[in-house]
């Protein structure tokens, strides 16, 4: 295997789900390792420890110009490995592919980012400006490793590391994430009359909800498409033979570039009021709020990023997909990202994950020139 490939499967070997799924490790061991690589070939590298035992890792390539900085991002978790076919940590290769957790989502991203510094420092090369890679923590679940690498970043544009199929990405998704509750009345089972059914008043907010949903397909982004909202997490009752007096949902809303989290809240408590004989609420705190990804076209991460493409033989065209990931953040921070990466996002999460080895080397290409073109 090529050093890049040999390093995405050393990555693919540590265990670094997301301490919120099954009891996962966390990022730790990725984190000494990222560390190490930078080290041994003499390129600044630092921990930024922001939650116990789960560091960010920096490395620092100085450019020739010390006031411009590229940022190069990639988050360190993965997803649990429940109900996967194949072994989880084991880097298999087969089909021009190499499979097993994170290969596609997303430690093929980092391992480039990798070697795009080392081979820079190897030959010599200072890059026109200051190139800083962020390996973070916490994306898959909250995204507090970047938030926290926020508050005190500064630069010019970041690229961040997510399976696009070699596309340059410049709007995503954002996601609402929030409870509601509908309150009844407990009662014996035998007289439910005597009490207010919580589960059937939820049918009917969740057969609003599927009504509501028609309504967002009329509202298309030219990128993106449409905003969804998934019910993903039901709860409710106490035993068989009460009437039961609470159900919750969780709900999953995408929202479009230009779309308020806020307004979205509203709407659903607009929806709420308009059933009627019912008794809801959207529950406060929210569980996530993330607004979209809506990178101008004419900036310069995605001048160069087309330029670059174009020069390489694959699609220039910028493009929209519909999850979310670190690159919002970023953005709002007031630094101009584009989401790029080898492998499909159908592949991620997936049972038999895995990624398509020559989109790794040509990641590794891009990465190099956008660097050396970024001035």
């Amino acid at each position: 295997m090529s050093p890049v490939l040999e390093t995405l499967a050393d990555l693919v070997r540590i265990n670094s789900v997301n301490p919120a799924y099954d009891g996962g490790p966390g990022e730790r061991e990725v984190a000494s390792y990222v560390r190490r690589f930078f080290e041994q070939r003499g390129i600044e590298v630092w921990e930024e420890e922001f939650f116990p035992n789960r560091p960010n890792v920096m490395a620092r390539l100085p450019g020739l110009n010390p006031n411009r900085r590229l940022v190069l991002e990639a988050h360190t978790d993965t997803v649990s490995v429940k109900g996967m076919t194949i072994p989880p940590f084991e880097p298999v290769i087969a089909d021009g592919k190499m499979y097993g957790r994170g290969s596609c989502d997303t430690k093929a991203g980092l391992a480039t980012m990798m070697h795009a510094l080392a081979s820079l420092k190897a030959d010599g090369i200072t890059p026109p400006c200051e190139v800083l890679l962020a390996a973070v923590v916490d994306e898959e679940y909250s995204y507090r490793g970047v938030v926290k690498l926020c508050e005190s970043l500064q630069a010019d544009a970041a690229i961040v590391a997510e399976p696009t199929e070699m596309r340059a990405v410049i709007a995503t998704k954002g996601v609402l994430r929030c409870r509601i509750v509908v309150h009844g009345k407990s009662a014996h089972s035998s007289k439910p009359h005597l009490g207010v059914n919580a589960i059937t008043h939820m049918a009917r907010v969740i057969a609003a909800i599927e009504a509501d949903n028609e309504r967002m397909k009329a509202i298309q982004h030219p990128l993106v498409g449409h905003g969804t909202c998934n019910v993903g997490v039901i709860t409710g009752g106490v035993q068989v033979n009460f009437v039961p007096d609470h159900c919750a949902i969780e709900i999953d809303r995408r929202l479009l570039p230009g779309e308020r989290a806020s307004d979205a809240v509203a709407h659903y408590r607009q929806l709420l009021k308009s059933i009627d004989g019912i008794t809801a609420e959207v529950e406060e705190p929210l569980l996530l709020v993330d607004e979209a990804l809506d990178t101008p076209a004419d900036s310069s991460v995605v001048q160069t990023a087309s330029r670059v493409l174009h020069d390489m033989g694959l699609n220039p065209e910028p493009c929209g997909v519909p999850f979310g990931c670190d690159a919002s953040k970023l953005s709002r921070a007031g630094i101009p990202s584009i989401v790029f990466g080898p492998g499909s996002i159908d592949r991620a999460h997936t049972v038999d994950e895995y990624v398509e080895l020559d989109q790794v080397e040509q990641l590794l290409e891009f990465q190099r020139r956008f660097i050396l073109n970024f001035a």
